[in-house]
């Protein structure tokens, strides 16, 4: 049964009557009553503490800040009002954020090592660049820019690549953009990956002096001719090497001419092996050089197919997705399905169905 208050404010509480009403347990209410954190109004002739109704109030605010993870110090200086509540939650707040952000980086190695299999190497490397700061993070993707495009760099026709390749990751990322970041740093520091991008770089700053004699006008590339071209083929599913797909495959000859310049390619990364692998001359000597004698040329369908199997890398499509994670743009539309379908296309179809002379297209 309660007593009453001596100072008249009210009933007089045993501790496991408050326990009771504070939803603790009694050895928890008396815990806190041992470090002060609450104290008893009163003690019964037996010595029994007595607590007044503010120590429910109290122990109400001590049972929710110590189940928002603040220390026990701390919740006795905002229980004594000597420090301002507001201030205590925005510092805990801040220390929340950072606890957030080694969990998700932390998940993101777990799901990496789940899906991918990593041995202990690899799981090193992952860990190291899930736990890059912001600043460490631009280095790296700046660096990888920066060899990729190298001398074209200060180009402004290259500006907007730059940025379109630029990954920006914040520090309270959700945890798919978390893992997105870590696969496409992996990317980034694969040399071959950055060869094969300095590659296509190169080749796309030639074909731009080849048909503009470096004027900035803004014209389709490779890629975006190759889809318009080929799309309509793919949407109504015409099959590569059927009479169906000769037009298209005409058009699409006629259509890249511009971009393949004339003569041996040297830039030509190599000549891929396998069932639809070129021959290294499609064409007659006189179709690409001078009549007669001297090295066999490459013909315009090989050089055609070269730079298609090029741009095709799966790597350079996944970074294209990874970085849609991580910067939460919207998902790019892949450009595998039409140059697929455009080299088996030109695989099944033989240089001889090419026109001659094909004219300039984009």
């Amino acid at each position: 049964m309660d007593d009453e208050d001596p100072a008249g404010d009210g009933p007089l509480y045993a501790i496991g009557e408050l326990a009771r009403r504070t939803g603790l347990t009694v050895k928890t209410v008396r815990f806190y009553s041992d470090r002060g954190i609450v104290t008893p109004a009163a003690r019964t002739a037996a010595g029994y503490r007595r607590y007044g109704a503010d120590a429910v109030a109290r122990l109400d605010l001590v049972r929710t800040l110590r189940e928002l993870g603040l220390d026990l110090a701390t919740v006795r200086r905002v229980a004594d009002r000597e420090l301002p509540l507001s201030e205590v939650a925005a510092t805990h707040a801040a220390a929340l954020d950072v606890q957030i952000r080694v969990l998700r980086l932390r998940r993101a190695v777990l799901a990496q090592m789940a899906h991918r299999g990593l041995d202990p190497e690899e799981l090193t490397l992952v860990h190291r660049l899930a736990r890059l700061s912001a600043d460490e993070r631009t280095r790296l993707v700046g660096a990888f820019l920066d060899e990729v495009f190298q001398e074209h760099a200060a180009d402004p026709a290259f500006g907007a690549a730059v940025r379109s390749l630029t990954a920006q990751l914040p520090d309270d990322a959700e945890p798919a953009r978390v893992e997105a970041w870590v696969e496409l740093a992996e990317l980034s520091g694969d040399p071959g990956f950055r060869s094969h991008m300095r590659r296509l770089v190169a080749e796309e700053a030639a074909e731009r002096d080849r048909r503009l004699g470096g004027a900035r006008a803004v014209r389709p590339d490779l890629a975006a001719t190759v889809q318009a071209v080929v799309a309509p083929a793919v949407a109504a599913g015409v099959e590569p090497g059927s009479p169906e797909a000769e037009p298209f495959v005409r058009a699409l000859t006629a259509g890249c001419a511009e971009f393949l310049g004339a003569g041996p390619d040297p830039a030509a990364p190599y000549a891929p092996d396998g069932p639809d692998a070129p021959d290294a001359d499609d064409g007659p000597a006189s179709e690409c050089g001078g009549p007669g004698g001297g090295a066999p040329a490459t013909g315009p369908h090989t050089r055609l197919l070269l730079r298609l199997r090029q741009l095709n890398d799966p790597r350079r499509e996944r970074y294209v997705r990874l970085l849609a994670v991580v910067n939460a743009w919207p998902a790019p539309r892949s450009l595998a399905p039409v140059l697929d379908w455009s080299l088996r296309a030109l695989a099944l179809t033989p240089p001889s169905a090419e026109p001659r002379s094909a004219p300039a297209g984009g």
